[in-house]
């Protein structure tokens, strides 16, 4: 593959800071709190980079950006930052989001180190510039199915948006589960209000209902409409995407936010390090960091590792993915090729199906792991 010139300052040697650009959704209609906690992450991870000396001498400095759930507003967030001279992007935590993104970095010769987006097609086309440390939504999202199977369950409506992230998850689903007796009932949430939910979940005879769909709405007003219908009562609800990982969704559901199981990456006990870092998110936050915090953190430690062993130069930078060996928060970070994925993969970040307690909601409950 060709490696497009660099434009100047791509590699500054004046002694200035070594600028990565950083996407984050901050304000709606992206995920706020994803965002944040994305930030806090990064943002930690930068200040113990420069607290240890930097890179070569040179400190590590953030150019923040908005993306606002925007895949336009990410890809000229992008050409922006690839003017402004920075070694490397980072961030982002929606997958439609990251995938403009990821488009615009590799035409650019841009390195590209996705912090927290899912979808398997991250790129149309293999590519050497984009690495990512959250595991494909095929996997994530197979390690749900084997949950739901697990747990008894084989008539599975999903209430999905139009998108193709969602899509995707119905497709993963579908396909997984169809050979092991499964079925996948698509709930269109562009025809059906809230309270219309529950009658197709009795018709259709469904024992388990996923939200594939956006938060707060129309997640929450599903939630506390099934939960409302003595009709339904049974059924479980769940949110594979994580919904219930923010504080946000507790606060807006009260009770109703317990026992709706979700995926999240960590590890069943964290590392000293990730306790550690636990620590110091927390005292950043203000309240508990959730997985995406540590994805933040992880990522610019890995990206640290690279421009101190390879250089700030972008090109050096990409070819660094496949030699990258660096301990997270989360385990020992590495890239490899995983078939059907596109970019640069870390091939085994820890998979778990989680929920909140009933008994007591801040707490979570590993049910499974994968």
């Amino acid at each position: 593959m060709s490696t497009p010139p660099s434009p100047p300052g791509a590699a500054r040697t004046d002694g200035s800071s070594v600028q990565i650009g950083a996407l984050v959704p901050l304000t709606r209609p992206g995920w706020v709190e994803a965002g944040r906690h994305v930030l806090a992450g990064l943002e930690l991870a930068v200040r113990e980079v420069n607290d240890s000396g930097g890179i070569g001498g040179r400190p590590l400095e953030l150019l923040v950006r908005d993306t606002a759930a925007d895949p336009q507003r990410a890809a000229a967030a992008v050409d922006e930052l690839a003017q402004l001279g920075v070694s490397a992007v980072v961030g982002e935590y929606h997958s439609v989001v990251a995938r403009a993104a990821a488009a615009r970095a590799d035409a650019l010769g841009l390195p590209f180190l996705c912090s927290s987006a899912v979808l398997d097609a991250l790129t149309e086309q293999p590519t050497q510039w984009v690495a990512r440390l959250s595991p494909p939504q095929s996997r994530g999202w197979q390690v749900y199915a084997d949950f739901l199977t697990g747990a008894g369950h084989s008539r599975i409506a999903v209430a999905a948006q139009p998108s193709v992230y969602w899509a995707a998850g119905t497709r993963i689903l579908r396909d997984y589960l169809a050979p092991r007796g499964g079925t996948v009932i698509e709930l269109d949430m562009g025809a059906l209000a809230p309270t219309e939910v529950c009658d197709e979940l009795v018709d259709q005879r469904a024992t388990a209902l996923l939200l594939l769909v956006g938060h707060p709405e129309p997640a929450v007003p599903i939630v506390k409409s099934v939960r409302r219908d003595h009709r339904v009562a049974d059924i479980l609800i769940g949110a594979p995407a994580g919904q219930p990982e923010f504080a946000e969704w507790a606060t807006l559901l009260g009770e109703d936010s317990a026992a709706i199981p979700f995926l999240r990456y960590l590890p069943e006990r964290l590392s000293p390090l990730g306790v550690r870092v636990e620590t110091a998110l927390r005292e950043r936050l203000a309240e508990a960091p959730c997985f995406v915090a540590f994805e933040g953190y992880d990522t610019i430690t890995v990206l640290a590792d690279a421009l101190r062993s390879h250089g700030t130069d972008r090109a050096r930078i990409a070819e660094s993915w496949p030699h990258a060996g660096v301990e997270g928060t989360r385990g020992k970070i590495q890239f490899s090729r995983t078939p059907g994925i596109s970019v640069w993969q870390w091939a085994w970040p820890p998979v778990q199906v989680v929920d909140r307690d009933p008994e007591e909601p801040d707490r979570f409950r590993i049910l499974h792991t994968g």
